[in-house]
């Protein structure tokens, strides 16, 4: 802050280094406010070519974000938003990727149909199918989650009995040499076969495809802990358990995170095949119905929820590494 000095001595700030509310408009949300109404207008002035669904709630909801955009530049006039800031050529990039799209399906017809869904049609699924869609999304996650906590938590525990016992390891490694590199997905008749429901035999398939890469990356952190620590802390009077659970389990975390990422990943795949093939619902179900319907709009509806859904519990995942590895934080972001 500069000081400036009147003739008497006295000082005053000067006036142009004085704080000020007023920043400089985001640029980003100005030109993503334009580019979304320009949507809005192109949808209601432009006629559409064929049945493409409710014109009048694309336009609404382009319009409602562009008002959003408008609220948030003005508010930025006064108030930093840092992340809102990074996000804004997204907003731009989206506005123009749905205006290519309305124009080259909607308008001018470019893109054959029903295979290439309209704006309008995938709006319409989930304005009138928001509820069958839903259920389906809940028996995934709860398919999901229950077969990843089974497969982590048997996986952990495996792969820490396999690291630190030599005689568990001696017994455990072929069998996981043989059985783990099968794909889960070759066990689906006899798991149909051998539990007495859909379900089960979903939760089975999902928590063999996490245990595998838990199992190992557990099994090769505790196996790479530096034996000094094992030293300093036998010193001290340390017993097995205080090395299980104070040296071993905390050195082998982020080992064991990866295999937690793994695991998701190789779950997700499993899921939808599971559904596909045996489960009665979930959003497997759901893309295999609205093929078999040849109901294009409802099948991308239901692919752009499972990808928000599996990012949306990456990211749970990635604040749980990030809390309970904190020294570890910002290394690798999602």
């Amino acid at each position: 802050m500069r000081v400036l000095t009147r003739s008497d001595g006295a000082a005053r700030v000067s006036d142009a280094t004085a704080p000020s509310t007023y920043r400089r408009p985001w640029r980003c949300g100005a030109l993503a406010t334009v580019a979304w109404l320009a949507n809005a207008g192109l949808a209601e002035r432009w006629p559409d070519s064929g049945e493409v669904g409710p014109t009048v709630l694309f336009t609404g909801c382009t319009t409602a974000v562009g008002l959003a955009l408008l609220g948030a530049t003005v508010v930025s006039l006064y108030v930093e938003l840092p992340r809102l800031f990074r996000a804004g050529p997204w907003f731009v990039a989206l506005a123009l990727l749905f205006g290519l799209w309305e124009l080259t399906s909607a308008k001018l017809d470019l893109l054959p149909r029903p295979f290439f869904a309209t704006p309008q049609s995938l709006l319409e699924v989930y304005a009138d199918d928001w509820q069958r869609l839903g259920e389906s999304t809940f028996h995934s996650v709860m398919l999901l989650v229950t077969g990843y906590a089974i497969g982590a938590v048997l996986g952990f525990i495996s792969g820490i009995a396999i690291g630190w016992s030599r005689a568990i390891g001696y017994w455990a490694h072929p069998i996981l040499r043989f059985i783990g590199p099968l794909p889960a997905t070759a066990w689906l008749p006899l798991s149909f076969f051998v539990f007495p429901s859909s379900w089960s035999a979903g939760v089975f398939l999902i928590a063999l495809a996490t245990g595998f890469p838990v199992t190992v990356l557990t099994w090769s952190g505790v196996a790479s802990v530096n034996a000094a620590y094992y030293d300093v802390a036998r010193t001290l009077g340390a017993r097995p358990t205080f090395l299980i659970l104070k040296v071993a389990i905390p050195a082998a975390m982020p080992s064991v995170f990866v295999g937690l990422f793994m695991g998701l990943g190789a779950s997700f795949a499993v899921l939808v095949v599971a559904e596909m093939l045996g489960v009665k619902s979930g959003l497997g179900w759901y893309l295999s119905w609205a093929q078999g319907w040849a109901a294009y709009s409802s099948m991308y509806a239901a692919l752009i929820v499972m990808a928000l859904m599996c990012s949306s519990l990456i990211t749970l995942l990635f604040r749980l590494r990030d809390r309970l590895l904190s020294w570890q934080k910002g290394l690798l972001r999602w």
